[in-house]
């Protein structure tokens, strides 16, 4: 009986560790198919943000710097990645303006582009898309997954939409959780 009953549970504990295996080989495939079929549109960069299209949007209490997204800037491109213009200030008033993207289906971020002074744009040396986690310093990309641009990983509605829960608390209410990044 103990014979049988130890080879059955290993029988069970050898198909359960397929069974786990084969669930992380085939997302693992998802995301690698996800990448072949997906072609990244061609870039356009926007015009620099004015002070007054500025939406502030709260990243955490610990944060030591302030952000705030150009309202003009937000495009929805037909690759699925929403493009902004990103604008963060530090304690000290240094003032750092980016043009980046999220991917919301793979949880992804990239940097496009550097505003400089004079309203041109530096492009950026990081040519490939970094996974957005809500545990690095840097909470702002999490924020805007989870609380304005993306929804059980894909883009959540329209720029207007967006627009609208930027304007209507800049996220200083609790996280709404729309997506999977958490701290």
């Amino acid at each position: 009986m103990t014979d049988y009953f130890s080879g059955r549970v290993l029988r069970r504990l050898a198909a359960l560790t397929l069974l786990v295996a084969g669930t992380a080989a085939f997302a693992q495939d998802d995301v690698e198919e996800l990448e072949k079929a997906w072609q990244e549109i061609a870039l356009q960069l926007p015009a620099a943000p004015l002070k007054e299209n500025l939406l502030p949007f709260y990243v955490s209490p610990t944060a030591t710097q302030s952000f705030a997204i150009d309202s003009t800037s937000i495009v929805i491109g037909k690759d699925g990645v929403v493009r902004y213009t990103l604008v963060s200030i530090s304690a000290g008033g240094a003032k750092n303006v980016s043009f980046e993207g999220i991917r919301c289906e793979l949880l992804q971020k990239r940097l496009y582009a550097f505003g400089r002074a004079d309203g041109s744009w530096s492009r950026s040396r990081r040519e490939g898309w970094e996974p957005i986690s809500g545990a690095s310093p840097n909470k702002q990309h999490a924020t805007l997954v989870n609380d304005f641009l993306c929804k059980d990983k894909m883009v959540a509605g329209t720029v207007a939409q967006m627009l609208e829960r930027f304007r209507n608390d800049g996220g200083l209410n609790a996280r709404k959780s729309m997506s999977p990044v958490s701290d």
